[in-house]
């Protein structure tokens, strides 16, 4: 078996004549235009015409990614977990794709020997996804199917192997939500030969805070960043795999957003790499961290790879964020700017529909959120059926906790009218979203209730 690294969670699984794609994302421009490549991709979507499958783990962009899957043949197979929700099989079909949905937990046959099994995060149980992530489509399958009698999870992991060898990638699987999950993995396969896994976190936190300093700023971005890579050391100590290889969830800003790249909770892959080789709970002696630069591959039963790893030049990096990433225009930036009216039309449905789902899943908040419409208005509402009300500027606090919520108000029409155009959580990891909240206390739920703010 072999595994060519392209950038990201992008990786190619080879057994034999088989090949899989794995989570393609080929493209600049995921989550509205704001995650880019560094280094630039040297490959095209046509590049990857030969492979025999791709497979895709879950619905975010940077997985999922629209504008790849226009540009690969339509005439390879598609491979996803079987979720419960059918939601990311409709979106690939409508790319021209033959989706495959696979049992959880259920060995196919690719081919060559190559068999593959994918798993849910949550293990297909909705108590552990309840109790570790604010899943988006819970409340959706919660209140459509009369319960949840499957994965209510966005994400999965696959396992191949052909016999001898085996590999789990692990995608933006996290620990410890996923530890039923993989401790069934753990299970099946008597040794792990190569563990991908990822080791920071997708999303706008911290660098989105408009209430955060810049001291403020980097002491969270420090703190996440340690958690990150604290997290994965779960799964390297459950598995012991001979190799495993710090791959998803590298990105780099543009367009106006790109100067909150300094504040992005990310470590270097050669950062990860001394983290875990230091870490007291991983034996060395027994797991070896490999890196792999873009298009370079690594032989599964000797560690054998194409080219020695070379570290990505940080500088060069933000030269390139500097002098050609915030340049980029996003798509809703080329749309005109709507008036107050335009909100006025799609907010009243927006809003039923957002405390239909919290009060679905149980959730009560006197929290007042103010989101920025246009011309400094906001929608004023709370989590707690008291309604909404259009205010004239920021008044001050009244003693409730308070969430203030500022994009750019084409892009925040887009989410309000509807899953169609944009979605709020996409809009929140692609650091779109800024954000302040007073007193600094998160509420999960009220972030996974606003994915419902839509018509």
């Amino acid at each position: 078996m072999r595994v060519r690294h392209i950038q990201s969670s992008t990786v190619v699984v080879e057994s034999g004549d088989t090949r899989v794609l794995c989570d393609p994302w080929l493209l600049d421009g995921a989550f509205y235009g704001a995650w880019a490549h560094y280094p630039p991709l040297e490959f095209e979507p046509e590049d990857f015409d030969d492979v025999d499958y791709i497979y895709v783990s879950h619905i975010h962009p940077d997985h999922c990614h629209a504008e790849t899957l226009e540009r690969l043949d339509s005439d390879i197979p598609v491979l996803i977990h079987d979720y419960e929700w059918d939601f990311l099989r409709r979106n690939i079909e409508a790319a021209g794709f033959d989706v495959h949905e696979i049992p959880h937990n259920e060995r196919v046959s690719l081919g060559d020997d190559l068999e593959m099994n994918v798993l849910a995060s949550d293990n297909c149980d909705p108590e552990v996804c309840g109790n570790h992530f604010a899943c988006s489509w819970l409340a959706e399958a919660a209140s459509t199917n009369g319960g949840t009698g499957g994965s209510t999870q966005i994400d999965s992991m696959a396992v191949f192997d052909d016999g001898e060898h085996t590999v789990v990638n692990l995608n933006d699987c996290r620990w410890p939500m996923t530890q039923h999950a993989a401790m069934e993995v753990s299970r099946q396969y008597d040794e792990i030969d190569l563990l991908m896994l990822q080791y920071t976190f997708a999303g706008s936190y911290p660098q989105s805070r408009l209430d955060y300093s810049h001291e403020e700023l980097l002491e969270a971005r420090e703190e996440r960043r340690i958690q990150s890579l604290e997290n994965a050391v779960g799964f390297i100590e459950l598995f012991e795999p001979r190799y495993y290889m710090p791959f998803a969830g590298e990105y780099t800003l543009s367009g106006h957003l790109a100067s909150l790249n300094e504040y992005v909770a990310r470590s270097t892959r050669s950062q990860a790499k001394a983290y875990f080789e230091d870490h007291d709970r991983i034996d060395s002696s027994v797991s070896e961290c490999l890196l792999l630069n873009s298009g370079e591959s690594v032989e599964v039963a000797t560690g054998e790879q194409s080219a020695p790893y070379t570290p990505i030049d940080q500088e060069a990096r933000a030269t390139y964020a500097e002098e050609v990433l915030e340049g980029v225009r996003f798509g809703y930036e080329e749309e005109p700017m709507p008036d107050l009216e335009a909100f006025e039309d799609v907010f009243p449905d927006a809003y039923e529909h957002f405390d239909e789902k919290r009060r679905a899943i149980g959730f009560e908040s006197e929290t007042e959120v103010y989101l920025s419409l246009v011309d400094g208005t906001y929608a004023r509402f709370t989590a707690d059926g008291e309604g909404y009300e259009y205010v004239d500027g920021l008044p001050e606090r009244n003693g409730r906790q308070r969430v203030r919520m500022e994009m750019d108000p084409r892009l925040t029409l887009q989410i309000l009218k509807g899953p169609r155009y944009a979605h709020f959580n996409n809009a929140y990891i692609g650091s779109h979203l800024q954000f302040a909240i007073e007193p600094d206390v998160f509420e999960r739920a009220l972030f996974y209730s606003m994915s419902f703010l839509h018509a």
